[in-house]
């Protein structure tokens, strides 16, 4: 408490009261004009954050999000406290506290991937998003929970961290996995942002459950490069937070090429200098095609269901075009006719290998023979142990590629026709299950269009059904244009402010 006692007189400026400065919903930018002000520094933020978590996290809702905080949390914000105090600012998120989902290497801290075997497990450098934060100024909270492995896009839970993690808008509700740990520890503000990673739905599933905005790049604009891989054809990471603006400053920060993953190459000639520049645009000239295939009455709950129709309402209020009833043909046949190629063995004994001695593990049977993992994992990690050691090689492979690139076509060819910028369709048709309910419908869309494709999507929220639990719908784009899903979340946000706090994490 000294610390905190010594900054506020410090940083008063010979005012006599503290700061009033609250951090339930605080923004990358609110943060960074009380700075500027003299109200708040980096220290004020890790403190009040750290105690939000104390109170929260394992207490009171213990919504159970945070796997590890980081012990060094507080000496990073006195360093950046002493720079700033110079004149010196390293970049746009200069002393922003963030949560790191624990897939992500960061050096210095373990990087379990929720799995009890790596849980002293310390990479040998930080992930290549990880690098980049730091340098643009940011400071690593914490390390959130996740559904271990990645593996479940229902829920998060893993063998590092008793329990599930818990939805705080309905404790007794699904976060959603596998980066549920952010999507829950944002939403109950215990730090400004955070990171997570999507291979079928793991952003953008989370942040429909929680009322936050994520983004789930096209493959090759970030880099995968230090995140523990479940699927290297379809894995993204990326930011998740509050507003759309907090998702585009980041993701300025965190996209483009990164030599030690090659899949940016692509990224060289087509990725924007300002994903920012996009908020605010006018977008009365925009075409969105709705895709009504993926939300039908009789498949939806009826609550989320409205929520969707206003969605759709409220766009065209802002002077989007609305395209009613676009069909991919054969959408479901496309998705459903691929085999199944598990990855999982060549890519994760990639990563152990990365990690040198860092790790006692070396490959994924050493994992499967050490049996420090949920058991409910141990059928997938020997399903995917026991498939071919390179997937390519899989006699179903061509025919897999085959497949994602006719859907590709069969979305670009009906964008192409309609003159369409984006399609959108609800991140899920029902709201969040109850924990432990794995029969109920849950009416997940996020794995239909962009993991197969590697096209961008964007999960904005829409409202809450029953006026209770989250929903948000998704805006899927081309390759390479999430400027103008940016564009067109943030005009949208800007009308609706459905963004609202849990209730139950009061300031403290």
């Amino acid at each position: 408490m000294a610390i905190l006692l010594i900054f506020l007189s410090g940083c008063d400026r010979g005012k006599k009261e503290t700061s009033k400065f609250n951090l339930s919903e605080a923004t990358i930018s609110s943060v960074r004009e009380a700075m500027s002000k003299g109200e708040i520094n980096a220290q004020y933020l890790v403190e009040g954050y750290l105690k939000r978590i104390e109170a929260y996290d394992k207490q009171g809702p213990a919504i159970n999000s945070i796997i590890l905080v980081n012990p060094k949390a507080m000496e990073r914000a006195i360093y950046l406290d002493s720079l700033y105090a110079e004149g010196i600012i390293l970049g746009p998120l200069h002393g922003i506290p963030l949560i790191i989902k624990d897939n992500f290497d960061v050096k210095g801290l373990p990087t379990s991937n929720g799995t009890l075997a790596l849980k002293d497990s310390y990479p040998p450098d930080d992930a290549y998003q990880i690098k980049k934060l730091i340098e643009a100024g940011a400071i690593v909270l914490a390390k959130s929970n996740l559904a271990e492995f990645a593996f479940s896009g229902a829920f998060t839970v893993s063998s590092v961290l008793p329990g599930y993690t818990r939805n705080p808008y309905d404790t007794r509700r699904t976060t959603a996995g596998s980066s549920g740990g952010t999507g829950a520890s944002i939403a109950a503000s215990f730090a400004v942002a955070g990171l997570g990673t999507d291979t079928g739905s793991s952003i953008r599933g989370p942040s429909s459950h929680q009322a936050l905005v994520g983004i789930r790049s096209t493959v090759g604009l970030t880099s995968r490069d230090g995140i523990v891989p479940l699927a290297l054809t379809n894995d993204v990471g990326g930011p998740m937070a509050r507003t759309v603006e907090d998702v585009a400053i980041i993701f300025d920060v965190i996209a483009g090429y990164d030599s030690a993953d090659q899949v940016t190459a692509k990224s060289i000639d087509v990725k924007e200098d300002s994903y920012q520049a996009f908020l605010g645009k006018d977008v009365s000239t925009k075409r969105v095609g709705i895709i009504r295939q993926l939300f039908p009455l009789e498949e939806s709950d009826s609550s989320v269901h409205q929520l969707m129709l206003n969605a759709i309402a409220d766009m065209s209020a802002i002077g989007v075009t609305m395209v009613d009833s676009v069909l991919i043909p054969d959408l479901d046949s496309l998705n459903e006719s691929r085999a199944r190629i598990r990855q999982l063995k060549r890519d994760y004994n990639g990563y152990l290998a990365s990690l040198g001695d860092s790790s006692k593990y070396k490959t994924l049977q050493d994992i499967i023979d050490s049996k420090k993992f949920h058991p409910y994992l141990e059928k997938g990690l020997l399903d995917a142990q026991s498939d071919v050691d390179v997937p390519e090689e899989h006699p179903e492979w061509k025919k897999n590629q085959a497949l994602r690139q006719e859907l590709r076509d069969r979305i670009l060819h009906v964008m192409d026709s309609l003159n369409l910028d984006a399609l959108i369709y609800p991140s899920f048709t029902y709201p969040p299950r109850l924990i432990g309910d794995l029969n109920g419908p849950r009416g997940d869309t996020s794995g239909k269009l962009s993991p197969p494709t590697g096209f961008p999507a964007i999960a904005v929220p829409m409202g809450y059904s029953y006026d209770k639990y989250p929903a948000g719908f998704q805006l899927l784009g081309r390759p390479f244009s999430e400027g103008v899903l940016f564009q067109l979340a943030s005009a949208f946000e800007k009308k609706t402010h459905h963004r609202r706090p849990p209730e139950g994490f009061p300031e403290l």
